[in-house]
């Protein structure tokens, strides 16, 4: 399974990283994640992944959506939550092979970059259009 997290500053920005993908040669802007350990609870990696890829805490996680990237041929989930009050603490910790740099967003751009085609990752695609739908829904 994997994990990914909205993480959002006090200052209402969303942390995104540009981090380089093998399959498409080139740099993709992206929330942070990774995979979930063998055991572990996604809660605890989405928390492992923001801190390693962006040096960035949180006071509050959430749960956003699970989704399951290719259930044709695969068993696992893709975990997704909202990290609230994110914070950069400590430097980053990347994993062999990563290359990754981190940006911060105005969340009120997250639609502008989802209909400006700057995301095109699948799994960040839904998860923001998901926070995006949370955020603006009326009741």
């Amino acid at each position: 399974d994997w994990c990914n997290v909205v993480a959002l500053t006090p200052d209402d920005h969303v942390v995104l990283v540009w981090q380089y993908r093998y399959g498409t040669d080139c740099m993709s802007l992206e929330i942070p994640g990774g995979c979930i350990d063998r055991g572990e609870d996604p809660a605890a990696a989405a928390t492992r992944e923001l801190r390693e890829e962006t040096g960035y805490v949180a006071d509050s996680l959430e749960p956003l959506l699970v989704i399951e990237p290719n259930p044709a041929t695969q068993s696992n989930r893709c975990h997704t939550f909202i990290a609230r009050g994110a914070r950069r603490t400590q430097d980053t910790a990347f994993d062999p092979g990563e290359e990754i740099e981190t940006v911060l967003v105005p969340a009120d751009r997250v639609a502008d970059l989802l209909d400006g085609g700057q995301i095109r990752h699948s799994l960040v695609q839904g998860a923001l259009e998901a926070f995006w739908r949370k955020r603006h829904r009326t009741v």
